[in-house]
């Protein structure tokens, strides 16, 4: 029987292999579910003795493309009201985001490509327009070795591959998805022509870079009406100054791990009341060394991370400390802490005090976890429980060969200017806490007098090193342990180039206090350390815990509750 007449219109959709292919064998049984081999066949021609019908088309699964996406090839002429106009393969559309309304047009202010250059593509299938003293705010930062340096001079490489790109027409927007990100579905546009600045009080100078982005805005808003304009800024005053001009204006979210810090991974987790009764039946139960493992199962599973810890304290009821030390399908193994609380297992003189802190020793003193960060408000031991495990390890254990320390140096007044000195020396007035720490921790309690605290006390300062943050670029770290302190004003950014300078055998602990960020645009919820703690959750080999209560004195815990 004859096959059907050759494909007459959009022919060009076939590659010039398809056409030199041999004749597709055919079968009267096929079936609607059996169409997605047509398409497998159309872009790879395969010999007729390899395609089966029944078997689905290879590789492809049942039911992937719908029935008017795909023509089936049959022998026999098919009824009229099931027959289409020609027996084509359409072109593979890409899937996009349904949109729940229509697509918006984002005014980006300078300080938003300065705070993340990659923010021209975390806008969906919405456009972006950039006045043109957006573009020379941009020129006028590029210059410097600091963060917004860095930012605005990648920014401006963002832009000149899109405006590079084959085909691109300024006047008609250039796509965003042309340089490899499929997640942004819009265009950005250029200011090319003098936009109206009418309508903006008398009280607003027009020379002003942020009133001329205000005066875009408003022009934008009228010329595109009723399409919703809006402006994304990170400076607040731009923000009401835009409302007071009707204007509707955001802040840039997307950069924020986390919207509300109250949803931030904690380490811990209190096992309900009624554990015991529920999951008691079904625990297994076994010792090895000095450690009881637990294997549970049941509804909390699914909620545990590897490394979190668990604990439950009942009036009555022997409490329960362990970690989670493996997860498979449905059920849980847990392990039994050691106690730093007790004189015998002290680390370095220190014993923890409270729960957290015994739960962030483990971490600190485990060789098997790589990666810890500690959050915690001031006062809460967080500098003192890391020297502590790093001397242990690096002095008595051999474990590391030294102590690296480094913290952001974003000072909390004015700056006092230029330091003298080597490099180590400009660290020391921004390492004031571990000065404060080693005074604790140097103490010796033997009958060395003054000689053995001052030889005490060099062999300390002998095997810790203080280093600065602009210079670790390009440097790996072996058998260290790495403290960075201050955490928390550092950027996604920042945080990453610092952690992938960790070589074999390289611990790195991390500390802040997400309530005390200095960095400007930087909040709790966009911080490198809540990046950190979010993205490292799971891993087998990293922990984090939040530390809650106050160590260092009745005046410092009570100023953290009231001020």
């Amino acid at each position: 029987m004859p096959l059907p007449p050759a494909p007459t219109k959009r022919a060009t959709m076939l590659s010039p292999a398809a056409f030199d292919a041999p004749a597709r064998s055919s079968h009267k049984g096929a079936r609607k579910t059996e169409a997605p081999a047509a398409e497998t066949l159309l872009e790879r021609p395969q010999a007729q003795d390899d395609f089966d019908p029944r078997a689905g088309g290879g590789d492809v699964p049942l039911g992937t493309y719908d029935e008017a996406d795909v023509e089936t090839y049959l022998d026999e002429p098919q009824p009229a009201a099931r027959r289409k106009k020609d027996v084509t393969v359409p072109a593979p559309q890409p899937k996009k985001k349904k949109s729940n309304g229509p697509a918006k047009m984002f005014v980006l202010d300078t300080n938003v490509l300065m705070h993340d250059p990659m923010s021209l593509f975390r806008f969906d299938e919405h456009d972006i327009f950039l006045p043109m003293i957006v573009l020379e705010e941009l020129d006028g930062h590029k210059k410097g070795t600091s963060e917004v340096a860095r930012n605005a001079r990648q920014a401006s490489r963002s832009l000149d591959a899109l405006a590079g790109t084959q085909g691109a027409d300024i006047a008609h927007g250039l796509r965003l998805d042309t340089t490899g990100h499929k997640e942004a579905g819009g265009c950005l546009f250029f200011q090319t022509m003098p936009l109206s600045t009418t309508g903006l009080p008398l009280g607003l100078p027009p020379g002003k870079a942020d009133n001329q982005i205000l005066s875009v805005v408003q022009a934008l808003q009228e010329k595109h009406a009723p399409r919703q304009v809006v402006l994304v800024s990170k400076d607040i005053n731009m923000r009401v100054k835009a409302r007071a001009l009707g204007l509707v204006t955001e802040d840039y979210r997307n950069d924020k791990t986390l919207d509300d810090l109250d949803l931030m991974y904690s380490g811990s987790l209190a096992l309900p009341p009624d554990f015991w009764s529920k999951h008691g039946k079904t625990v297994e139960s076994w010792q090895s060394g000095q450690h009881t493992f637990y294997r549970i199962s049941g509804p909390i599973v699914p909620s545990l991370f590897i490394n979190q810890f668990v604990f439950f304290e009942a009036p009555g009821e022997p409490s329960l400390y362990a970690r989670v030390t493996e997860i498979r399908g449905k059920t849980a193994v847990l392990k039994t802490l050691k106690d730093y609380g007790h004189l015998k297992n002290a680390v370095w003189g220190v014993t923890t005090r409270n729960r957290e802190q015994n739960f962030a020793m483990n971490l600190l003193m485990d060789p098997e976890v790589d990666f810890v960060t500690l959050s915690g408000t001031a006062g809460t031991g967080k500098t003192l429980m890391a020297l502590a495990a790093g001397l242990t390890q690096v002095l008595d254990e051999r474990r590391y060969t030294e102590i690296i320390m480094t913290r952001a140096t974003v000072s909390v007044g004015e700056d006092i200017g230029f330091l003298p000195g080597t490099e180590e020396e400009k660290m020391g007035p921004w390492m004031g806490a571990l000065d404060d720490n080693l005074e604790v921790l140097g103490k010796t309690e033997g009958t060395g007098g003054e000689w053995g605290r001052a030889a005490t006390n060099e062999l300390i300062r002998s095997k810790i090193k203080i280093k600065s943050m602009n210079f670790m670029r390009g440097r790996t770290f072996l058998n260290k342990y790495v403290i960075i302190d201050e955490a928390q004003n550092l950027t996604p950014k920042q945080m990453k180039t610092l952690i992938t300078r960790a070589g074999p055998g390289t611990k790195i602990i991390c500390m802040g206090n997400l309530a005390q960020i200095d960095t400007p645009y930087l909040t709790e919820g966009s911080s490198g350390l809540t990046f950190a703690v979010d993205k490292f959750k799971g891993w087998p080999h990293s922990g984090h815990i939040t530390l809650a209560r106050g160590e260092r004195s009745r005046l410092a815990d009570f100023a953290s509750d009231v001020l």
